[in-house]
Order: C-alpha cells, then sequence, then structure tokens
C-alpha cells in the first residue's frame, strides 16, 4: 500500500522486469564515438538538400500508407528476394525480436542462442517470460557445436538465434555447424533466427543458402537493420522467411510501426545504394588497416572481423594494484585502457565483463579515417606507457 510520503506501490509490475535493468547508452557528448557500431559516414551534402526536399513533402498528419508497401517492393528488390518468400518491416531489428518472442510465447516454450551475443535476444525473451538458454561460445569465439546441439535436445527451445556475423566477436561461424544446428532444430519444428545486422560489411549471407536450398531452410528466418547500412538514427529493420512465417508473425506486428519518415528515408538510401555500398567498402578497407595496426602493438590482440567493430584483448604485462586479484586483473587492464581513452576524447565499450571468453577485452568501432587515426594513436600510447 502507498505510505503517507506518497511512495509508488509497485506490487504489479512484473516480477521479470523488477530482475532486469534497462539498456544503458554511453553518455558520448563531445567524444569520438567509436561504441555503437554506426556507420560513421555521413550523406554528400548534395544528397543531404535531395533527402530535405523528400522530406519536406511528407504528410506527417496521415498514417503511414502506400508508402510502407514500395519499401517493401524496394527492399524485395535490394535483397532479391527468393521465390515463396515474403518480407515484414519493423522498428529496428529489436522489435522483430520482441515479436518474434511474442509469437511464440507459450507455456513451455524456450529460447536459446550462443553467448556471448547480441543483448536483447535474453532480454526480449524474459520480458515475454520464456526461459532463455545461452550456450558458451568456444574460446576461438566459435559455436561450440557438441555444447549447442546437447542444449538443443535438451530444451527444445522454439527459437534459436545465430548472429551472421556475431556481436560483440564479429565473426562468422562455420557454415557446416549451422546447417547441423538447424536440421536439428527443424526436425521437431523449432526456427533458427539467422540475425545479419551487419551484411553490408560481411561477405556472406544465409540469403544464399535459402534462395538455393528452401527445403533445408524451412524453419529458418532472417533478420537485417538498415541501421548499420547508414540508418541508425532511422529505426527500420526487416524480417525474412518463407510466406507462411511472415502471414503468421505479421498478426503481431503493431498497425503503422514504421513511420512515414523512417519509410521515407529508408527509400531514399535504396535508392542511392551505391554511395552507401562505397561507404561500407571504406570502412571494410579501414577495418584492415587498424587490425594491422593493432596486430603490431604489444600488449593488443585484436580479432578477425566481418563487421563494422573489431574485438581487441588487453594483454599488457603492468604492474596491478596489489589489492586486485588475478582474476579480476585482466577487466581492471580493459578499464584502465577504456578510461585511458575516455579521457583523451574516444568512446569505445568496454566488454570485459560481459562473458568469461570477453575478459580483458573492448569492442572498437571503425571509425572515418580520422577517427581511427585518433583511436589508433591514444591506444599505442596507452599500451606503451601500461606496458612501460
Amino acid at each position: 500500500m502507498n505510505t503517507s510520503s506518497g511512495t509508488p506501490d509497485l506490487r504489479f509490475i512484473r516480477d521479470e522486469v523488477k530482475a532486469l535493468s534497462a539498456y544503458h547508452v554511453q553518455s558520448s557528448k563531445g567524444m569520438i564515438k567509436l561504441d555503437a557500431m554506426e556507420n560513421p559516414f555521413v550523406l554528400p551534402e548534395h544528397l543531404q538538400q535531395e533527402l530535405g526536399q523528400v522530406l519536406a513533402r511528407l504528410e506527417f498528419n496521415r498514417y503511414p500508407g502506400t508508402g510502407i508497401d514500395d519499401l517493401k517492393k524496394q527492399l524485395a528488390q535490394y535483397v532479391d528476394l527468393p521465390v515463396g518468400h515474403d518480407l515484414m518491416l519493423g522498428n529496428g531489428s529489436d522489435e522483430l525480436i520482441s515479436l518474434l518472442a511474442m509469437s511464440f510465447m507459450a507455456p513451455g516454450a524456450k529460447v536459446l542462442a550462443p553467448e556471448p551475443g547480441f543483448v536483447m535476444y535474453a532480454m526480449s525473451s524474459q520480458l515475454m517470460g520464456l526461459p532463455y538458454i545461452g550456450v558458451p561460445l568456444r574460446d576461438d569465439f566459435e559455436l561450440d557445436e557438441a555444447k549447442m546441439i546437447e542444449a538443443i535436445d535438451q530444451h527444445q527451445p522454439r527459437i534459436v538465434y545465430l548472429a551472421y556475423p556475431n556481436n560483440p566477436t564479429a565473426n562468422l561461424w562455420d557454415s557446416g555447424t549451422i546447417e547441423r544446428i538447424i536440421a536439428r532444430v527443424s526436425a521437431y519444428a523449432g526456427v533458427v533466427v539467422m540475425d545479419e545486422a551487419y551484411s553490408p560489411f560481411s561477405g556472406e549471407s544465409w540469403l544464399t543458402r535459402m534462395r538455393a536450398d528452401p527445403k533445408a531452410n524451412g524453419q529458418v528466418i532472417l533478420m537485417r537493420t538498415l541501421s548499420k547500412f547508414g540508418l541508425a538514427g532511422a529505426r527500420l529493420g526487416y524480417m525474412i522467411a518463407q510466406t507462411p512465417w511472415i502471414e503468421q508473425i505479421n498478426k503481431v506486428r503493431p498497425p503503422y510501426n514504421v513511420s512515414v519518415l523512417n519509410a521515407a528515408c529508408a527509400s531514399f538510401a535504396l535508392s542511392h545504394q551505391e554511395e552507401f555500398k562505397a561507404q561500407a567498402e571504406r570502412v571494410m578497407a579501414e577495418r584492415e588497416r587498424i587490425f594491422a595496426v593493432l596486430k603490431d602493438t604489444p600488449g593488443l590482440t585484436p580479432y578477425p572481423s566481418q563487421a563494422n567493430m573489431m574485438l581487441v584483448r588487453v594483454e599488457l604485462n603492468a604492474k596491478m594494484d596489489s589489492k586486485v586479484s588475478s582474476d579480476l586483473a585482466p577487466h581492471a587492464m580493459a578499464q584502465t585502457v577504456f578510461e585511458g581513452l575516455k579521457a583523451r576524447g574516444i568512446l569505445v565499450k568496454n566488454v570485459s565483463k560481459m562473458h568469461p571468453t570477453l575478459s580483458g577485452c573492448l569492442r572498437l568501432t571503425v571509425g572515418t579515417p580520422a577517427e581511427n587515426d585518433a583511436m589508433l594513436a591514444a591506444l599505442t600510447e596507452i599500451a606503451t606507457t601500461q606496458a612501460g
């Protein structure tokens, strides 16, 4: 009951909600922002002006209409939508993940994903009251096939998420392992969701296999987003699957979930996809340059990436405070480097405590050449100072 002081009574807030922590976004004011896997390049001025004219003509007083259908047609052409498949739009991938959890929510339903992975897989499942099972990756960040199969056989999850490439490890997993996981899950009518958020920076897509072998991939749902394409500020995700899946999941989609503003920005981007493709190529070139520099920097171990981010393990032989235990030392050193970068105006993501396999790791977003130069200079300086 409420007290005389006016303290609210929160007894009817669900226990699942109370147990969660809100998603935290670091303040990036005045910083070189390399923590959120955004496309670092803005549109050329002439395209900014053209987009402004497009947005100025939008009817904001009306609910989204035929423009959404036009955008779906554009996306279908952009991805070369396979025969027998359809697509559905969402307010970013986050909404699609929530809609999937809602669609499969039933007594006994469970969700499974390898870890470390995208935090929203677990969060959306728990919000819907679905038990979540995390299966650790191997130390080399590859799928542990034996443990995955064992967990799948034991729990028979309705949904298995596989990020391709993975976040935060940025690697593509072995395709043979994925095929066997899909076959195992398909055998009891579960679904495997292939999350291709970082497809603009990867040379592989599971859509190729869905197109070539629809029978083997009948239980596969593929998600993508235009956030990494270059539209992180205009939330637009999309889901591809064989038509019966889309017909059912579309029933739980809120009406007008994609605004006219988001749709217009996405349509404009697809109409100028060569510009965004060129930006992605610049990001990939910068990614390889960063890897080469960090590989030759003592005390820092970068991992190969197929995304617009890179995982770096801090392994400096610095003397730690005597109060810091050996098992906490990697976290303390990662935090030291994180704070050192922040003090120099560079914001990255410290993922060291996210999962045991990430101990001592930072995640770096690939920025512009100038941003990357500043980040590399700062990392080199900090590594040299700490090693000394």
